[in-house]
């Protein structure tokens, strides 16, 4: 893995961060790559129960990185649209890994959250935003349409025609009005931003694994099932919970009127 994005793992807890602060972590092609591998390495490794996704510096990520765009500008159109897919194909692999990942994604999100950047605060679980943080889609600035599933994510957050708002427009709006729309669950003045992450994030590591993936799971599959293929999947997930360690140790604290200290044992 590069060093333009960092992986560190301490108390359950993976932190993924965006590592081009003089770029405000603008996505390029080594970045595609390495938040590819890292995600990979954190679905492998059962010491990290959850995750954190952060940038470096004062942002959290300011789209897509317009200078390297700026370098294929004379090169032939065909070869520009090749390097363009081959980009935006790697980091489609890491949207479908944050979504199938069993682990919580909290994002901790500062500065700038612009095109990709969107895109991966809405692939994320939760999100923990700064008071100066600040939103835009932007794409239609470059004369170009969305990627980063943006049209997919965005329309489930926040409706169509606000989406259409966001998307047509290209307007930035403030953490104040993100937290208004679903986009993000808590603003905190800046100062306090890593260590509310920090205690979300610690609170879903000492969770019950297999209740906290199952939960995602289910609500992931929620927008495209029937009530009736809902109700056989809760059905399901319930069941195989309750054959884990942790199910039995929730009961037992319930009954003893004592908070319960899950290990994350699925047996």
């Amino acid at each position: 893995m590069n060093e333009t994005v960092l992986l560190s793992v301490a108390n359950g807890i993976a932190t993924i961060t965006l590592n081009r602060p003089k770029a405000l972590n603008a996505l390029d092609a080594a970045m595609a790559d390495a938040l590819s591998e890292a995600f990979a390495r954190v679905e492998r490794d059962d010491a990290a129960r959850v995750v954190i996704l952060t940038g470096a510096g004062n942002g959290f990520m300011a789209g897509g990185d317009i200078r390297s765009f700026g370098q294929w500008l004379e090169e032939p159109r065909d070869e520009v649209a090749l390097k363009v897919e081959g980009l935006i194909h790697n980091f489609h692999r890491t949207l479908v890994a944050m979504r199938r990942l069993p682990k919580p994604i909290v994002a901790s999100v500062r500065g700038p959250v612009a095109g990709a950047g969107m895109s991966l605060l809405m692939a994320c679980d939760l999100a923990v935003a700064s008071d100066d943080s600040f939103f835009t889609l932007a794409y239609v600035h470059l004369g170009t349409s969305p990627d980063g599933g943006s049209t997919w994510f965005l329309p489930r957050h926040v409706g169509m025609k606000k989406a259409a708002e966001i998307a047509l427009l290209g307007e930035r709006f403030p953490a104040s009005e993100a937290l208004r729309l679903g986009l993000v669950n808590e603003v905190v003045p800046a100062a306090e931003l890593d260590t509310r992450a920090t205690a979300l994030a610690s609170r879903l590591a000492a969770g019950p694994a297999a209740a906290l993936a199952a939960t995602k799971r289910l609500l992931q599959g929620s927008t495209t099932a029937s009530l009736e293929t809902q109700l056989q999947a809760e059905t399901e997930n319930f069941a195989a919970c309750a054959m884990t360690r942790d199910f039995a140790e929730g009961v037992r604290a319930f009954l003893e009127k004592r908070p319960p200290r899950f290990g994350g044992d699925a047996g």
